[in-house]
């Protein structure tokens, strides 16, 4: 009755999104691949859904008190819409990180933004805070029964298609939208198959499922952020556990090849998020499990960055295994780079760095395109190896792809003295300048690297000199600092490449 009551008041609000195919995709992965196509909805984002039903169910008194929620993207816009085709006030509080183009799209609609705090934690803290000082509803992202029954009518849709399928494959942040979804379709067919789709550094329905009960992650990771939720919904857990069949993790450069499946198809660049099921479409069918009949993938959202775009072009050619990266060491004589060139044949060479390390020796960064998938960058490796030069595939390495590709090698002074750190902190206005603040005067800094991809983070890779007597006192320095920090020290692409 709840999902037929949403359906009801949307009717006018949110369009019925088409259930499009995918003939690219489909002829690759040999599979009937339909895309629902919910980043066609009003505000780019199924979100409307659930905050329009959520709202339309006020009372007279509580709607003209106004609504309040916090979020960084597309709850926002859709509480900031639907509180505008009601005619009431919102507040959208949304953390200081988040990208103008956000905070604008919600100020389009009428809403009032309040910019609190680093992190989504902060601004949902405050927005709870301002609600009971003001009087005024929070509406809450996911963990609402009526936000959840808006969500559920995209299920409702798909079965009113009258197009048959034996898989949906929906993305989880929170659970609202899965937990809706497979309700709905699973109280009509029980036989239809629901996978649940979450990224590696952020899957938090699963990490709940494992536990038995929510759990709350130390920290997510922040590529896909419309699904960066540390810890999911009491009742979106319930739901997903009774009706999930199975949840996936993907990683970045899978999103990216599924971002990129899916500008293929339609010509149409989606977020992050909005890509999950396409990507988790790839996972089943790298392991065989797609099934004879057709999968549905929602496409939730396509509210992207555009300064994202150039990050997620690199990360896809390696997500769709169309290119490898290699670290190599070469002895350094006359001819040597060009003996190299020619070990590797004529394949299409995507970029090359390549630096005199002294001592006889250079580092070799190099990218080459693939057409032959993992198995010809395996080839190419063995190739590369069997002309004599030391070798490492740093396809899958985080440093590689954030950091080395984009640097030149070299041996800092203070011979074995180095340390390599990888961080990331909360970006705004004088944030790096902070962050070189917290590292403090105590140590040299003997390699820095910043990189920001149009994301509420900024990326560094820094190298620390510091004596074998001091490391204790560095460690738990960096302990203190409250930035996320990886020792990548023993890393093969720092070994060969920045040595």
């Amino acid at each position: 009755m709840l999902v037929d009551g949403a359906a009801h008041r949307l009717r006018d609000v949110a369009h019925v999104t088409p259930l499009a195919p995918a003939p690219r995709l489909s002829r690759r992965l040999g599979a009937t691949v339909l895309l629902k196509r919910e980043d066609q909805q009003p505000v780019f984002s199924f979100k409307l859904r659930g905050a329009y039903n959520r709202i339309a169910c006020l009372d007279d008194t509580a709607a003209a008190a106004g609504v309040i929620c916090s979020s960084a993207g597309n709850h926002a816009q859709g509480v900031a819409l639907a509180a505008r085709m009601r005619g009431i006030p919102a507040t959208v509080v949304m953390p200081r990180t988040t990208p103008s183009i956000k905070v604008e799209a919600v100020r389009d609609y009428g809403a009032e933004v309040v910019l609190h705090g680093d992190n989504y934690d902060a601004a949902q803290t405050h927005a709870h805070e301002l609600a009971e000082q003001l009087g005024r509803t929070f509406i809450h992202p996911f963990d609402d029964v009526r936000v959840i029954a808006g969500q559920a009518t995209i299920g409702r849709e798909l079965l009113d298609s009258g197009l048959p399928f034996g898989t949906v494959v929906v993305p989880i942040g929170g659970g609202g939208l899965a937990a809706g979804v497979a309700l709905a379709i699973k109280a009509v067919n029980p036989e239809v198959r629901i996978i649940g789709v979450e990224p590696a550094q952020s899957a938090s329905m699963l990490a709940a499922l494992e536990n038995g009960a929510p759990v709350t992650l130390p920290r997510v990771g922040l590529f896909a952020d419309g699904v960066a939720v540390r810890r999911v919904g009491d009742q979106t857990f319930t739901l997903c556990r009774e009706f999930i069949d199975e949840i996936v993790t993907v990683d970045t450069d899978e999103t990216c090849a599924a971002i990129r499946d899916i500008y293929e198809d339609t010509r149409t660049v989606v977020e992050p998020a909005g890509a999950l099921a396409v990507a988790g479409i790839r996972h089943l069918s790298e392991r065989g499990d797609l099934g004879a009949d057709n999968v549905v993938a929602i496409v939730c959202g396509a509210n992207l960055n555009f300064d994202r775009l150039r990050h997620i072009a690199e990360r896809a050619a390696i997500g769709e295994h169309r290119e490898a990266l290699f670290a190599v060491r070469i002895h350094e004589e006359p001819g040597s780079f060009r003996a190299f060139c020619n070990c590797i044949g004529d394949r299409s060479v995507t970029e090359f760095n390549y630096r005199y390390a002294g001592a006889g020796d250079a580092r070799i960064f190099v990218g080459i395109e693939l057409s032959g998938g993992v198995e010809e960058g395996a080839d190419v490796l063995e190739q590369i190896r069997a002309a004599g030069y030391p070798a490492e595939d740093l396809s899958h390495s985080e440093l590689a792809k954030l950091h080395v590709r984009h640097l030149v090698g070299g041996r800092a002074p203070g011979e074995g003295n180095e340390r390599v750190y990888r961080f990331e902190f909360p970006e705004r206005p004088g944030a790096l300048g902070e962050f070189l603040d917290a590292v403090g005067e105590r140590w040299n800094i003997s390699l820095f690297h910043y990189r920001n991809h149009g994301s509420d983070y900024g990326r560094v890779l820094a190298g620390i000199q510091v004596d074998d007597d001091d490391r204790a006192e560095l460690d738990a320095h960096l302990e203190t600092l409250g930035y996320p920090c990886w020792d990548e020290t023993d890393n093969p692409a720092y070994r060969l490449f920045l040595t």
